[in-house]
């Protein structure tokens, strides 16, 4: 996922108290109640501590059916009610957020393991105006009118049905709002699956549904693993599937759901170039670098991690940008001066390790970091230093494959047509990013990126406002934006007769 609000990383600002909730169990949510599930349990850690946090109960294929039903039952209601109406609820849901923001903002810092200024600036703010954009958007849905010399023909927007929405651990509650605010706005109703790392907020959002008057049934959260995604993509009963995660995951839900036909969405993931050539600013490009790579720990999917640097300005750059890093603070996340916080758990922590040691080996310098950190206070948690290679090829592993951790990796080049080439030379298309002052430039390095988000002097800022996703293996259809409304909706044609047909034959 990519970010919408951001704090500069130098910033301090005061956080208000807030007091860490008492071990629970966390439940499904099926008909606007708390419902244990009778599924396998399965313990929840704060990536910060390695400490067990809470227990979870992960839905049985009765609970999965019982889900079914409650949707089917809501999207009788929801579908019927008017989109101004269901606007309406979509409003007040953003404004309950808004006024959550910092208890809610509390729980995803603890279940990801993110800065709590982070979560604060950013995962409940971004969530709400998701719903805010699509509230707005709802009762201006509309078709078409075609005159036909007499008869004419109209379209209409019609919703899916039920949808299933499958969430990633790096911005749970962000990205639950990023698929059920157009789905509901279309006037569908979503099953949704958070994160089985992150399972804290998706239920809590249903509270806050329900609280803004959302019927029962229209939103329900089962918890659970890959076999309760499996439950979804096979269920004939579900129209579409959402998916955010990583590309072997995209490519088996969307092989199961080819059996129903059903419409998928897959935002997937990535191994982004950035290319600063030598007229850019070099204090912006550095933090767009640093943004790109080092913000949750590096664990967005769109991040630049390929950062091209034109030969002529490769030691200014690296000199500042090894200057900006050894002033961030990785620490414990509920401090507010922590800018990096934990990886998610141990064993992405030692798949991270893995790659920085794979860097070494085949050959790439490293310039700075790649150490594990100790945190006082937080001495089971998972803390690695951002670290910065610099690799003369393009063919090693850590340039190649996506790590999903703060580790960047720098590649220099001489001339435009030549980074494009190497730009465009991966099996993902999420995003990329350039830096120059040459405004014809730009738009033509854009224009033969093939990407599906690019910035322009800028990085890794996606307001709902615009479409969000992937080319080539990064993914498939597009979140955010008016765009989303054709993944949510489908499209139907009236033909209406003025005048008798008569006999053909």
């Amino acid at each position: 996922m990519t970010i919408q609000l951001l704090p500069l990383f130098h910033e301090k600002r005061s956080q208000k108290a807030i007091k860490s909730p008492k071990m629970q169990t966390i439940p499904l949510y099926i008909d606007n109640k708390s419902v244990n599930g009778t599924g396998k349990s399965f313990d929840n850690f704060n990536p910060a501590t390695g400490q067990k946090t809470h227990q979870v109960t992960s839905a049985s294929l009765e609970d999965f059916e019982k889900a079914i039903e409650s949707a089917k039952r809501g999207f009788k209601v929801w579908s019927a009610m008017s989109p101004t109406e269901r606007g309406r609820i979509l409003h007040k849901a953003s404004a309950l957020l808004r006024e959550k923001n910092e208890e809610l903002a509390l729980l995803e810092s603890q279940d990801s393991g993110k800065p709590l200024k982070e979560a604060v600036a950013v995962d409940v703010i971004s969530g709400a105006d998701c719903l805010e954009y699509y509230a707005g958007l709802a009762p201006t849905l509309h078709g078409e009118h075609f005159e036909l010399g007499g008869d004419f023909a109209y379209t209409k927007r019609e919703p899916l049905g039920i949808c299933a929405g499958i969430g990633a651990w790096n911005y749970p509650i962000q990205i639950a709002c990023w698929k059920a605010a157009p789905a509901l706005a279309c006037g569908n109703v979503m099953i949704f699956k958070p994160a089985e790392l992150t399972p804290l907020s998706a239920y809590l959002l249903g509270d806050v549904f329900k609280e803004a008057g959302m019927p029962d049934g229209v939103f329900n959260v089962i918890q659970g693993d890959g076999e309760v995604g499996q439950m979804m993509t096979a269920h004939p009963a579900i129209a579409k599937v959402s998916i955010t995660g990583e590309v072997g995951t995209g490519k088996k839900v969307m092989a199961a759901s080819a059996a129903t036909l059903k419409h998928v969405t897959l935002e997937l993931g990535g191994k982004s170039p950035i290319i600063i050539f030598e007229d850019a600013d070099i204090d912006e490009a550095v933090n767009g670098a640093m943004l790109g790579n080092f913000y949750t720990q590096g664990e967005i999917c769109s991040n630049g991690t390929r950062v091209f640097v034109h030969e002529t300005i490769r030691e200014k750059f690296i000199a500042t940008l090894v200057e900006k890093a050894k002033q961030l603070k990785v620490g414990n996340p509920s401090d507010p001066e922590t800018q990096i916080g934990a990886l998610i758990n141990k064993t992405h922590f030692e798949k991270v390790m893995g790659y920085i040691d794979l860097g070494k080996k085949q050959g790439a310098e490293l310039i700075y970091g790649g150490k594990q950190i100790k945190v006082l206070g937080c001495e089971g948690g998972y803390f690695i230093e951002p670290t910065i290679f610099e690799s003369k090829v393009d063919d090693c592993e850590i340039v190649q494959e996506e790590i999903f951790g703060p580790v960047m990796t720098i590649l220099t080049f001489k001339e435009e047509s030549e980074v494009l080439q190497r730009a465009n030379d991966t099996e993902f298309g999420l995003a990329a990013g350039v830096y120059t002052n040459d405004l014809r430039r730009a738009h033509r390095m854009v224009a033969g990126l093939q990407a599906g988000m690019c910035w322009i002097n800028t990085y890794n800022i996606n307001p709902v406002e615009i479409p969000f996703g992937g080319y080539k293996q990064s993914g498939i259809g597009r979140e955010n934006g008016l765009a989303a409304i054709e993944h949510y909706s489908q499209l139907k044609t009236v033909y209406v007769a003025m005048k008798d047909l008569g006999n053909p034959f």
